[in-house]
């Protein structure tokens, strides 16, 4: 059984060493057809985007040999496509790693880069007959003493001389270009740094098709034409709403069924896809990449994605939204909303903060939402928009826990904490039943949604940063709602819970809906889940809901 390139983005080190990898060569031949000399694929993170870029400058590059790399993968298959193999000379950039507290560092790591591209065809560059203001440029970089200005006409220039040195046009490649504006956004220096990147990337692809052949950007988002892009009219970019490219960021249903089934996994299939499906790229259904890669490793459902990086834009975005507010508690029962989504996103703060198209944009082309449908309407896109899946969910909670901290002391939710981890259920009850009281009207309990109860308490579980929080696992005969253990400590108490709402239509009362959930604990067998994994000292309760009300029953 192969082994899975988990953490790894190199496809040159995936093949030569034997690792399992869904074929998306295909992706080469797309761009060779592609009309536009500039093309922008904005993504979400962990989709592949640096695995399939690196695809392309293996493939591309006239310094190497690499045709054994795809040899018996789809490109292989295509004889005219072959014909661009190891033709071009390859400028590749990736800017992921720019995260700086500040735009003057921001700058110095951005121009590390750039000179050590510089570095990496030293000798072409020199075969060519230079002008003095080119060689003093080139001097600069190459002892690193150049400054703003030499960064931005830096890749023009390097595109120039390889392409008189190879006698055939460049291909560039970046990647995660909008990662630095992002930060910048966070830190405080978006207007300087959007003010580089618009000259910097104007320079070498605007009317540079003498010197360029192919350039491909990657990212998780389009930055506005109006502040990156204004000068460049020969880019096209493709997003989660088009149809181009479509199948070649993250894996369809197809390559997740011959994924699952290469390890044993097959009869899971249903569970994976509401774990780790819902995305709609174009007419195309894409699982995330990311957490399949995960769970095929080790068999067992978890939060993969959503643990891979910051959330600090969302909680920004969500704290400016008082209408997002009342829209989660839609989106958390499974519901949708209807929003106009926008495939040019401004960090600007008025643009930004306070509008909700961004806001929606953002979570969109972010991956955190799905459109069900869409249409098009007065030149705008129209989307109706639910919670991707349950990984996504779990980011949603986490939201909520936010908003509850901040709504109460951290010494009362403290409390609320302890009392829970203590086994003090009759603390627990009283204290549970405040925060209902006072916060649930944000969730619209009338209805007595269960699932709103579940993502509540969810949220505040989620600030036990010692304990692992299992929610809705399959475990003796059912599925248990919330499962809690420490994650270093067996001694500890360990959890089981099972949450209720009154039956009004059986008029229930809270002693019946109580017993009932107790009983299913005990009939399902929900504690032999936590007793496999070596916890002895268990505490298995019930919690019941009736709008504001909880009640609370040890099983």
């Amino acid at each position: 059984m192969q082994k899975l390139p988990i953490g790894k983005s190199d496809f040159k080190s995936i093949i030569e060493d034997g690792f399992y990898y869904v074929d998306k060569t295909n992706f080469i031949t797309e761009i060779i057809d592609a009309s536009a000399d500039v093309i922008l694929l904005p993504r979400p993170r962990r989709f592949g985007k640096t695995l399939n870029l690196g695809m392309l400058k293996y493939f591309f590059d006239s310094e190497e040999d690499n045709k054994v790399l795809f040899q018996g993968l789809n490109i292989a298959q295509n004889s005219e496509a072959m014909q661009h193999c190891n033709k071009y000379p390859i400028i590749y950039i990736t800017f992921k790693d720019v995260k700086e507290e500040s735009f003057e560092k921001s700058l110095i790591k951005i121009g590390m880069l750039i000179e050590k591209e510089f570095a990496r065809h030293k000798k072409a560059i020199y075969s060519v007959e230079l002008e003095e203001k080119e060689r003093q440029l080139i001097e600069r970089l190459l002892i690193t003493s150049a400054n703003q200005v030499d960064f931005e006409v830096a890749l023009k220039l390097l595109s120039k001389l390889l392409t008189l040195a190879h006698n055939q046009k460049c291909i560039i490649l970046i990647d995660e270009y909008d990662t630095p504006i992002q930060t910048a956004f966070l830190k405080g220096y978006y207007e300087e740094m959007v003010g580089f990147f618009k000259t910097f990337m104007g320079a070498v692809l605007k009317d540079n098709d003498v010197h360029v052949y192919k350039a491909v950007l990657t990212g998780i988002l389009r930055i506005s034409k109006e502040s990156i892009f204004s000068d460049l009219n020969n880019i096209k970019v493709y997003t989660l709403l088009d149809n181009p490219f479509s199948d070649k960021f993250g894996f369809t249903s197809n390559e997740v069924k011959a994924m699952l089934k290469n390890y044993n996994l097959s009869d899971n299939f249903e569970e994976v896809n509401q774990w780790y499906n819902g995305y709609k790229i174009g007419e195309t259904t894409i699982f995330n990449p990311w957490s399949l890669l995960n769970y095929s490793d080790s068999g067992a459902f978890d939060i993969y994605w959503a643990n891979t990086s910051s959330n600090d834009i969302i909680r920004i975005l969500v704290e400016n939204s008082d209408g997002f507010r009342d829209d989660l508690k839609y989106l958390l029962k499974g519901e949708t909303v209807q929003k106009v989504i926008n495939p040019n996103i401004t960090f600007k703060d008025k643009d930004f903060n306070f509008n909700e198209e961004m806001l929606y944009s953002f979570l969109f082309f972010s991956g955190y939402l799905k459109y069900t449908s869409k249409t098009w309407k007065q030149g705008e896109h129209i989307c109706t928009l639910a919670i991707v899946n349950v990984e996504c969910q779990y980011i949603f909670r986490k939201i909520i826990a936010n908003w509850v901290s901040e709504k109460f002391s951290n010494p009362r939710l403290r409390i609320l904490l302890k009392s829970l981890t203590d086994g003090d259920l009759k603390l627990f009850e009283k204290i549970f039943s405040e925060f209902v009281r006072d916060t649930l009207s944000f969730y619209d309990t009338g209805k007595n949604v269960e699932s709103v109860y579940h993502a509540f308490l969810l949220g505040l579980l989620v600030n036990l940063s010692d304990y692992e929080i299992i929610s809705n696992k399959e475990a003796g005969y059912g599925r248990v709602d919330i499962i809690v253990l420490h994650k270093e400590d067996k001694e500890k108490l360990a959890l089981v819970i099972e949450l209720k709402t009154i039956d009004e239509f059986e008029e229930e009362t809270k002693e019946k809906a109580l017993i009932s959930a107790v009983k299913q604990i005990e009939e399902k067998a929900y504690v032999s889940e936590v007793q496999k994994k070596g916890y002895k000292n268990i505490l298995a309760f019930g919690v019941v809901f009736d709008g504001k009300r909880v009640w609370v029953m040890e099983g």
